[in-house]
């Protein structure tokens, strides 16, 4: 470990691997905020840091065990010329979960209205709710300790490192993430897109269609930067009515 202190490419390995485990994060948060928001109040708080907390836990886990994760990708079941991994079962399975979830939400948002919202929120449990936190970390996290170990071989301690660093980072933005993404109906819906984007491209991983994440990430900036613009345009003019108001 005191190697790869004094090792320029572990320091280079280890800004890349966490600035990747962030941006990898951010699909994590963003459903982290969306599902916890169904809970009463004082209840949303400790299920995003619950499912953090897990998230980290099964990365690092995982990275314990990464000679039998290189293992999940061996083909199990071999239909023509496609293999289907486990690896493969568990992208599928999540990406379906995650368009099935970014669906149900936004029918409930567009069919239920606020007011449904809300009760849903009251009678949600919450070992439902930390259950599909948990389905999710597991998949997001699988992805995650994949793409880190063709990024950074043999380097497990940087890896770690890395994980550790991007949590914490994501510990401290998901509240503040949470409390924007529910204050803002726009916001929700454009982040329940990008659910239902990542779970496609999750589908497609899954049967060996590989999308560029590049793409993924540069179309959801391209919608962030969008929005942000007219919430900006939308404060303006209501600063601006409210001097009209003050004038009259």
């Amino acid at each position: 470990m005191l190697e790869l202190l004094s090792d320029p490419n572990a320091w280079a390995a280890l800004l890349s691997l966490t600035a990747l485990e962030i941006v990898l994060g951010i699909d994590n948060v963003i459903f982290l905020s969306i599902v916890s928001a169904r809970l009463p109040l004082a209840q949303q708080k400790p299920a995003r840091r619950i499912g953090l907390a897990l998230a980290l836990i099964m990365r690092i886990g995982l990275l314990m065990l990464i000679t039998w994760i290189q293992q999940l990708k061996e083909p199990f079941l071999m239909i023509g010329s496609f293999g289907l991994s486990w690896r493969d079962v568990i992208l599928i399975g999540g990406g379906l979960f995650l368009l099935y979830k970014g669906t149900v939400e936004i029918h409930q948002m567009m069919e239920g209205g606020e007011e449904a919202h809300h009760g849903s929120a009251r009678t949600a449990g919450f070992a439902a709710i930390i259950v599909q936190i948990v389905i999710l970390d597991m998949v997001f996290s699988l992805d995650s300790v994949l793409t880190a170990v063709a990024m950074a071989p043999g380097m497990i301690e940087v890896m770690i490192l890395a994980v550790v660093i991007s949590m914490a980072i994501m510990l401290f933005a998901a509240e503040p993430v949470a409390r924007f993404v529910n204050r803002h109906p726009t916001v929700k819906m454009l982040a329940l897109t990008f659910l239902i984007l990542v779970g496609a491209m999750l589908v497609a991983d899954g049967v060996h269609y590989h999308i560029e994440r590049a793409f993924i990430y540069a179309a959801i900036a391209f919608s962030v930067t969008g929005e942000a613009l007219n919430l900006i345009a939308a404060a303006r003019r209501r600063r601006a009515q409210g001097r009209d108001g003050e004038g009259m």
